[in-house]
């Protein structure tokens, strides 16, 4: 079998953790803050974490990261 490629749009907005849990940055965060709560902005400040059918696929996008 050839090697498989890696999906370059998902290597950019993706990426594993040290224990292969795939995190990524949360929406919302590139304009219009200040209408939002400090809380709020804060908090999408954190990554946020795949689960599910949504890793998996994300697996087969990205599996040499």
């Amino acid at each position: 079998m050839p090697k498989m490629k890696t999906h370059r749009g998902a290597a950019k907005r993706f990426r594993k953790t040290g224990t292969g849990k795939i995190v990524h940055a949360k929406q919302g965060r590139r304009h219009f803050m200040s209408k939002r709560s400090r809380k709020r902005n804060r908090q999408l400040g954190d990554e946020g974490q795949l689960t599910g059918g949504d890793e998996k696929r994300m697996q087969r996008l990205i599996p040499y990261l």
